[in-house]
């Protein structure tokens, strides 16, 4: 961890206000390694935010105003920012008149991780601070894109402030930790509209957005998309925004958006956000999803035409309760929101799709942590679900981890008490921690003193602090059962790997899941005869979906396979999903012919990528030296 000044380390006696109903102990929130705000003694309650986007200059200018909630002796207030110019500091004497008073200012060093802290000197009646700032064009939150990027014929503009890149776009304490409320004024030029991850409210200025968020939120969760958009409602409370080329190829898709509300509704309460609509984003979007409260961000690659990729909305939607709802202290704790949610998110799609279809996503899953556990070294630090991120990018321990394991330890804790007292139990750890930060202890705290109580043998026998704190998977975990459809997959592909022709398979009714199966499991010894019948059969180098291509290419790559390589270059360069292009540049940069094409493929490509993208694949094509904690 990297050094903290001593007033920092005063946090440790914080006590949060939040505990639980039935207990008397006060839980101490962690210090954040990751921010600088000293929200001990200060915090902001509230957000205002009043910008422009200028896409020529690449530029958001304006001002954000903060309310305070201080501690009478506090003389200071620190933001986290990063890459800011910081033009003015004022406090804000009264909201009626508007009337301010320069505030005297300071930018600590720069660190790599964390960016700069802003310091602000405060009078002793300020509650209220504004400051007023800009971006600069290389704002890691924020991706201008031109026309050419996307589906139209005008440019495009979203934020991405998780883990901890909203302090490049709005001067805040960017900490999990801290919720606030907020508002916004957004101006952009026409024909292009704002939307941000709040409730949209009137506004009587042309070319002006407003936006009103009434639910505390940590930061990362402020976002802003601007575009050339157009809205389908996809149900009385639930509707996709995107641009016009992709907008009823998008509305399809996502028709089951209203009934995935109400299925999850029905298993762990209600939805307390309003409105659930998602924002089609261009190619270059470095996630699936990202559950922006009221607003979902969506990767274009989910649209497959057969909505067979839709689990991304149940993930994201699942979000609204686990994550946005309750939410990780600390990025140490990533797995209290993904873990959760993928849980979270299989139940969901067990309702609406049936049991074998969820039975199909837990394989996949269970084979997804299986390799990201062995790239991991099998028990290396960061296969922990309670990881040590101090002193280096949240970013950096990225992995199947929190998501895969962290849902197999739900299921483990399920299979042991009964799915009813698992529901009950998440039923009420949604409504009793609403809107408040969660750390891994106190969470088994909660766990041990509600589903355990009675049960203290149990609780050990599962080997759950093992499950949080431990390194790889413990003894007791247990892959999931097989599956009926992935029967029949392992049977076609033993079929063809014995000598039948592609053609001779029988993949009758075959959904995305069953065909990423079949291609998971081939060897890495295909002949090139065997290689050309799958895709002349299959048609794999040509599909539109998303999933498949990519397996097919990790497949072309392991093989040499050169007819597929135009694919994959077009696949690389033409989309910026981090879980895709991270696979296929490491398997080509370990080939001894692959790193030249790698190279070349990413000179092309990088621009067109987000930030989160290109740092992660800047380290693929030229390694830096491991920030990995010791063990």
């Amino acid at each position: 961890m990297r050094p903290i000044h001593i007033a920092r380390v005063v946090v440790a006696l914080y006590l949060c206000a939040c505990r639980p109903a039935d207990s008397a102990e006060e839980y101490v929130m962690p210090v954040d390694p990751h921010s600088f705000a000293n929200t001990e003694v200060c915090r902001v309650r509230h957000l205002d935010l009043e910008l422009t986007a200028d896409f020529e200059a690449r530029i958001l200018s304006g001002a954000v105003t903060l309310d305070l909630e201080r501690e009478p002796r506090t003389t200071q207030l620190v933001l986290d920012t990063d890459g800011l110019d910081i033009l003015a500091v004022e406090g804000v004497k009264t909201e009626r008149t508007g009337e301010t008073a320069a505030l005297p200012f300071t930018l600590g060093e720069h660190d790599p991780v964390r960016g700069r802290a802003l310091s602000i000197e405060l009078g002793a009646h300020d509650r209220r601070v504004r400051v007023r700032y800009a971006t600069r064009p290389e704002s890691a939150a924020v991706q201008w894109l031109t026309p050419e990027q996307t589906s139209g014929d005008q440019p495009f503009l979203f934020t991405q402030g998780q883990a901890i890149l909203t302090r490049t776009w709005i001067p805040c304490q960017d900490t999990p930790g801290v919720r606030q409320t907020y508002s916004a004024r957004i101006r952009c030029p026409a024909p292009l509209t704002a939307v941000m991850s709040a409730e949209r409210v009137e506004s009587d200025a042309p070319g002006t957005f407003a936006f009103r968020m009434r639910h505390a939120i940590p930061s990362y969760l402020i976002a802003l998309g601007i575009g050339q958009l157009e809205f389908r409602a996809l149900g009385p409370r639930s509707g996709v925004f995107a641009e016009p080329a992709v907008i009823e190829a998008a509305a399809y898709e996502f028709a089951d958006t209203e009934k995935m509300m109400e299925t999850a509704e029905a298993l762990y309460g209600e939805y307390r956000w309003g409105r659930y609509d998602l924002l089609v984003l261009p190619p270059s979007f470095p996630f699936g999803g990202m559950e922006n409260p009221c607003l979902t961000f969506a990767t274009p690659t989910v649209i497959a035409g057969d909505r067979s990729l839709v689990g991304l909305v149940a993930h994201e939607l699942a979000h609204s309760w686990s994550g946005n709802l309750v939410t990780n202290a600390e990025w140490a704790d990533l797995w209290l929101n993904e873990g959760f949610t993928v849980y979270f998110e299989n139940r969901i799609m067990e309702v609406l799709y049936g049991r074998e279809h969820a039975a199909m996503l837990r394989a996949l899953g269970w084979q997804d942590l299986q390799r990201g556990l062995e790239e991991l070294g099998g028990d290396g630090p960061d296969t922990r679900l309670h990881v040590d991120v101090a002193g280096r990018n949240p970013d950096d321990a990225f992995s199947e981890v929190p998501y895969e394991k962290g849902a197999l330890f739900l299921r483990a804790v399920e299979a042991a008490v009964g799915r009813p007292e698992m529901d009950r139990f998440l039923s009420d750890y949604f409504d009793r921690f609403a809107f408040q930060p969660m750390t891994a202890r106190r969470f088994l705290d909660h766990l041990k003193a509600d589903l355990f109580a009675e049960r203290a043998d149990l609780y050990d026998s599962l080997e759950i602090e093992e499950w949080v704190y431990g390194t790889g998977l413990p003894k007791s975990a247990r892959a999931p059962a097989e599956t009926a459809a992935f029967e029949r997959t392992r049977h076609e592909r033993e079929r063809f790997l014995e000598g039948a022709a592609a053609g001779e398979l029988d993949v009758t009714g075959w959904v995305t899941q069953q065909w990423i199966d079949f291609l998971r499991g081939l060897p890495s010894t295909l002949t090139p005869h065997q290689l050309d019948d799958l895709d002349r059969t299959f048609g794999l180098t040509a599909t539109g979906n998303s999933e498949i291509l990519f397996t097919w290419l990790k497949i072309a790559i392991a093989h040499n396979h050169q007819p597929a390589f135009p694919a994959l270059e077009n696949f690389l360069i033409r989309q910026g999903r981090r879980k895709f292009l991270k696979p296929l540049y490491q398997d080509l940069v370990k080939t001894d012919w692959g790193q030249s094409l790698a190279n070349e493929i990413y000179t092309r490509a990088r621009p067109g990528y987000h930030a989160v993208s290109r740092e992660t694949i800047d380290d693929i094509i030229n390694p830096k030296p491991s920030t990995n904690p010791p063990d």
